[in-house]
């Protein structure tokens, strides 16, 4: 999430020192000039939480920027922008020649993040939290939020929004990525530790720092009251639905809740899992293969998977069972990821039927004191699967130096050159954008 919503205590908080040193103590004079002719992409950013930068995307190096909403507040604009510099066709990537200067310069994302669940109610749920009375009102985020806040104030709910049916927000979405073929579902995702600021007092009122758009923290204090981890799986499933019924790419955003994020995933695809085919059963496969192989052959599993539904042999009991309709998506995307590398290897294991992706950024991985872990899940991530980003909300000169830095990051971690790292990248935003 972006650094103008950053709650202290989470793990996006403001950027301290970087601990990063490799590639940032060297000189700029003696540094490798950057390809920026290779093609870099941000998958992750907010410039539209500073409007006024926007006019500053045409300049960039970067070539495309995947702008995230998050809330209310800026669904909208996000259309707005990828309307006037929107990619519109994937084909163009291809060929740089064809690219403008002012158009295909964002690829649009729609999405409800975790931070601002607690404005959405399941109303399609048997017992909605919420029943449109001011009672009614309270007893929503009584239910959604702990403490219970009707408990130490009820000020504190009364101040808040009135709360929006899912399904409401559910097809104004479906609206937008049809509007927008190439568009992604994000930002969603689960969050343990944040915590919802206060209401706006008359002091906090009068400084508020103009251009920023409506409904993040702008220095407000924290309250105590943290989004029950139940009712933002409810949310974040929901949009991975969606994202799965219209084929779409989701980028997800996951602080200190790596174990529910990973099985409220996992619960869209159950039931499409792939077979992941031992030795013995690979040689069942090929026809009329003879087994010259003893009786003490180990059945290890091997890296060799089958989509359900592919016309091979099924060795596994289960593989007949009828399974529904696909409700993952095809293509996730962990952004700014914090996990451990035994959390990543659930993610890239043969039998998950979404190809998962991992992006980092200079102002979470690094610059909150991070560097370590980082560095060792990067080392253990395909080089496919790995993407770059800002996680900025403005855009312009500061966003192509972070891309660029975490870019040096990367490469020098993975051992690349930085050309051919640039290369790897720019080739793994568009297999996860647009599929392979």
């Amino acid at each position: 999430m972006c650094l103008q919503h950053s709650e202290g205590d989470t793990e996006s908080s403001t950027p301290q020192n970087s601990s990063a040193g490799l590639a940032q103590n060297v000189s700029e004079d003696h540094r490798e000039p950057f390809p920026w002719d290779a093609g870099v992409f941000d998958a992750h950013c907010h410039p539209t939480d500073t409007m006024a930068s926007i006019k500053s995307i045409p300049a960039m190096k970067a070539r495309v920027l995947t702008v995230m909403s998050t809330r209310s507040q800026d669904q909208e604009l996000v259309c707005e922008v990828a309307w006037n510099h929107g990619l519109h066709d994937g084909k163009t990537l291809l060929s740089p020649s064809l690219l403008s200067t002012d158009q295909d310069r964002i690829v649009p994302s729609f999405g409800w993040h975790p931070w601002f669940s607690y404005q959405l109610y399941d109303d399609k749920a048997s017992s909605p939290t919420y029943d449109g009375t001011p009672a009614g009102k309270i007893a929503h985020y009584d239910q959604v939020l702990a403490p219970a806040p009707s408990s130490k104030d009820v000020s504190f709910s009364n101040g808040l929004s009135e709360p929006r049916p899912l399904s409401e927000f559910l097809e104004e979405t479906r609206r937008r990525l049809e509007k927008f073929p190439l568009a992604l579902v994000g930002e969603v995702g689960l969050d343990k530790v944040f915590r919802l600021p206060t209401t706006w007092t008359s002091a906090e009122e009068e400084g508020r720092e103009e251009g920023l758009t409506p409904g993040g923290r702008e220095g407000r204090r924290l309250s105590p009251y943290r989004v029950q981890m139940a009712h933002q799986a409810t949310i974040l499933r929901a949009q991975l639905e969606l994202a799965g019924r219209m084929g779409r790419a989701v980028s997800v955003h996951g602080v200190q809740a790596h174990g529910i994020l990973y099985d409220t995933i996992a619960s869209c695809w159950k039931g499409h899992e792939k077979e992941v085919l031992s030795r013995r059963q690979k040689r069942q496969i090929a026809t009329g293969a003879e087994d010259f192989s003893d009786d003490t052959d180990d059945d290890s599993v091997h890296d060799i998977t089958l989509d359900k539904g592919d016309n091979l042999p099924k060795p596994t009991a289960d593989s007949g069972k009828k399974v529904g309709p696909r409700n993952f998506p095809p293509r996730i995307c962990l952004h700014s990821y914090s996990g451990h590398v035994e959390q990543l290897k659930m993610y890239i294991h043969p039998r998950v039927p979404a190809k998962v992706y991992f992006s980092f950024s200079m102002a979470i991985n690094w610059d909150t004191g991070g560097g370590e872990k980082t560095e060792e899940a990067i080392r253990a991530i395909p080089d496919d699967r790995l993407l770059v980003e800002s996680d900025l909300h403005v855009a312009g000169e500061q966003m192509d130096s972070s891309l660029a830095e975490v870019c040096r990051q990367i490469c020098h971690i993975k051992g690349w050159s930085l050309r051919e790292g640039v290369e790897i990248l720019g080739k793994n935003w568009r297999e996860f954008v647009l599929g392979s």
